[in-house]
């Protein structure tokens, strides 16, 4: 299918109604049919078993656990320098680079607003006037789990309802503020560095976004957004700290104050990225 095609189809399909039929089929409990979809999705996708925690097919009690499924220890290293961003995921980089005022890059002749992204968080977003940002994609065969970039303080989380187009390549570049327009988790760091900010970003077939403290939070086309409860969460995070995950794949991205960041040379579209990797410095505001 022509990708102009599949984004014009999504116009068409009820995407939250696909997405939960997804959300049921992946948790499915019947042995046969749960060890079917995880074995071929691993032959289709050429997922290296080798590096999962557990065994596979059989330590998984539905397609979702074996999605979300964790990595043995020491499968991801995590760059210990204080000063260092790493990445908080597996994938791949759609765009890094600088906020130009409020904007920010989706992708050519495309932009969108901080205060879009951030939704009620409008106070926040003066924080990265000028900032940087780095997008990451997630392909379904990727890990899917969240950590953070860097050691600090989560001082917020709030849940914006939105919908759930794809967040391919072939959308991403078609559709007009695609990351503003769909549901997601706005996840707020307080650092020695100032502050910081981690999206989770919903698409089409992510059954839901799951943090540690507040479980399993399901997609939700429209209403308030939700101010999350991270009273149970320890108030300090340390860099490769467990955030979150997806149950299906999508797209996570960073923000940071203008002159906090430093990106690396590397971290340009098409670069493929493993969780705890070095991503870029940080620097002191003051300095």
């Amino acid at each position: 299918m022509k990708a102009s095609a599949f984004v014009l189809l999504q116009h068409i399909i009820p995407r939250h109604w696909l997405t939960a039929i997804i959300w049921r089929v992946a948790r499915i409990r019947h042995p046969r049919i749960k060890d079917f979809l995880i074995t071929q999705f691993a032959r289709a996708f050429d997922v290296d078993l080798e590096e999962v925690k557990l065994d596979v097919p059989g330590d998984f009690a539905t397609f979702n656990d074996f999605f979300i499924r964790e990595l043995a220890d020491g499968a991801r290293p995590i760059d210990d320098d204080l000063d260092t961003i790493v990445s908080p995921v597996d994938g791949t980089v759609s765009v890094a680079g600088a906020v130009r005022a409020d904007s920010i890059f989706q992708a050519k002749g495309i932009d969108y607003s901080l205060g879009d992204l951030l939704a009620t968080d409008l106070d926040e977003a003066e924080h990265y006037v000028d900032g940087n940002f780095a997008t990451i994609y997630l392909a379904p065969y990727n890990y899917h789990r969240v950590h953070a970039p860097i050691a600090g303080e989560l001082v917020a989380a709030r849940y914006v309802p939105g919908d759930l187009f794809s967040v391919n390549e072939a959308t991403v570049s078609r559709l007009d503020g695609l990351f503003r327009r769909n549901e997601r988790l706005v996840m707020h760091l307080h650092t020695e560095f100032g502050p910081a900010v981690v999206i989770f970003v919903g698409a089409l077939n992510v059954g839901s976004i799951s943090t540690p403290w507040t479980g399993e939070i399901r997609p939700r086309k429209d209403g308030v957004v939700d101010v999350l409860d991270i009273a149970g969460y320890p108030a300090k995070v340390d860099k490769g700290d467990l955030l979150g995950w997806f149950n299906m794949g999508s797209t996570v991205i960073l923000l940071f104050p203008k002159g906090v960041c430093e990106w690396d040379d590397d971290l340009e579209p098409g670069e493929t990225l493993r969780m705890g990797e070095e991503i870029g410095e940080l620097r002191d505001q003051a300095g």
